[in-house]
């Protein structure tokens, strides 16, 4: 289990030491790096989503004796409606959204900044808890190495997204060691997450094939809603698309290589 306990702080280690790029860049971000580190996020997320959860998912379906594509299938749907429902009903503000000025505005703005970054943390928390959770089952086919590769590879893209909310933030006024806070608060739910999926996956070991492909569902939610759209706004969209390539090949070789 104390595996598990360092597996599951990897990824939050990755947004703290993001959040914490505000202590040393003086400037806001480069709009040109921005694209590249969203676009790097969406391809580290595209990545494992097939390789870490949906290959595993149907690789059990196997085991099992079911219809190999239904559980993928099933749980994919099933996840990208779960993240359209939270969207819905959690108030929060695109990263790049045009932000309405004065004091109480800046205040709001922080809070929804936060929620964003958070709401985007859900299903990565949930894919990482389904993960480990599958480690500790027997025959599941998930090991530690291809466990440890996933938070390896949040923790590689959670680490701009800790300067994409830091960062912005400072630039609204806000004070170098709050910014730092809330960019590191925001990755909290992400351990959180995936300690409660652990402690109800580990009971309902039947079901763990829909569960990865739901966790991926919701991953490819936040990439197609969120960081690609972003990554591709205004001009030099091809910088954000390099991005996706980097972050994908990276997280894809890490699986295949050691997972």
């Amino acid at each position: 289990m104390e595996n598990v306990a360092i597996g599951l702080l990897i990824p939050f280690l990755g947004t703290t030491l993001g959040s914490a790029m505000v202590f040393f860049m003086k400037d806001k971000i480069n709009p040109k790096v921005q694209k590249l580190l969203l676009g790097f996020a969406a391809g580290v997320m595209i990545a494992a989503s097939i390789w870490s959860l949906i290959i595993p998912s149907i690789d059990m379906a196997e085991k099992q004796g079911i219809i190999l594509w239904l559980p993928a299938a099933i749980g994919f749907i099933l996840g990208v409606g779960f993240l359209l429902l939270l969207d819905s009903i959690i108030p929060h503000l695109h990263l790049n959204s045009k932000k309405p000025e004065g004091i109480k505005a800046k205040l709001k703005n922080e809070i929804m900044l936060v929620l964003a970054v958070t709401l985007h943390n859900i299903p990565e928390g949930m894919a990482e808890g389904i993960v480990f959770a599958g480690m500790l089952v027997p025959d599941s086919g998930i090991t530690a190495a291809s466990a440890f590769v996933l938070a390896t590879g949040l923790a590689i893209q959670n680490f701009p997204e800790g300067a994409i909310i830091s960062m912005p933030l400072k630039d609204e006024g806000i004070s170098k060691t709050k910014a730092f806070v809330y960019g590191t608060l925001s990755g909290i739910v992400e351990p959180i997450g995936a300690i409660l999926t652990i402690l109800l996956t580990t009971s309902i070991v039947p079901i763990l094939p829909y569960l990865l492909s739901f966790a991926a569902g919701a991953m490819i939610y936040v990439v197609v809603e969120e960081l690609i759209p972003e990554s591709q706004e205004g001009e030099h969209s091809n910088i954000g698309t390099i991005g996706v390539t980097i972050g994908f090949v990276i997280m894809m070789v890490l699986d295949i290589a050691f997972g």
